[in-house]
């Protein structure tokens, strides 16, 4: 078995230049994602998301992206989990995409502002019914007893609501953030990648500029 040290791959699949991307990070975002949907990327929306605590500890999970309109880019969760805590107490994020049949990823970071309760509403109710009954079960990032201890919950909120519509609980919600750095990377034989950063100015222009890999 290979070491890990050893392990690698060589990047060939495309290249990255200035004169073949949008002014726009987020428009060039979108043709990014359409085409990561095309090649069939498993959960092409699929994202880590960096948080950092009010005392500069950083944490990372992986979540699902679900719009980009307007230029933001908006995710839901629960906001009394660790995540809600620490963009309560820190609105700085950081997003990483990674599409590896596209051998791209892409960088982004921000400030968050809570979407409205009205988004968050017209969003839940899209949901499926059991993530739905998840949302009221679980007290996200606390200490669980149990699997059973959760299934019960889930039980419970099932008789609760019964046939009936499952409302948003009050403490589950949207952030939408507003990008002040997008980066576009493509992988490139020898480790010489292609990167392209885009930063907003005061006047809200974008700047483009190429990094070394």
């Amino acid at each position: 078995m290979k070491s890990v040290a050893d392990l690698r791959q060589e990047y060939s699949r495309a290249r990255l230049d200035e004169h073949d991307t949008l002014a726009d990070p987020v428009a060039q975002f979108k043709l990014w994602f359409d085409q990561a949907v095309l090649a069939q990327a498993r959960e092409a929306n699929a994202m880590t998301v960096a948080t950092v605590s009010r005392d500069g500890r950083p944490s990372a999970r992986m979540m699902l992206l679900k719009g980009f309109e307007s230029g933001q880019f908006v995710f839901y969760t629960n906001r009394e989990s660790r995540k809600g805590h620490e963009l309560a107490e820190n609105s700085h994020v950081a997003l990483v995409f990674y599409w590896s049949e596209l051998e791209r990823q892409v960088r982004v970071e921000g400030t968050v502002t809570p979407v409205s309760d009205a988004e968050a509403d017209e969003y839940f109710r899209i949901r499926p019914r059991g993530s739905q009954l998840g949302a009221w079960a679980s007290a996200q990032s606390t200490v669980l007893p149990s699997r059973e201890e959760l299934e019960r919950r889930v039980a419970e909120v099932e008789r609760r609501f019964g046939d009936g519509e499952v409302t948003r609980p009050p403490y589950w919600g949207g952030y939408a953030l507003e990008p002040a750095m997008v980066e576009f990377w493509q992988g490139r034989p020898s480790r010489l990648h292609d990167r392209l950063r885009y930063t907003r100015a005061a006047d809200g222009a974008w700047r483009r500029e190429r990094l070394s890999p």
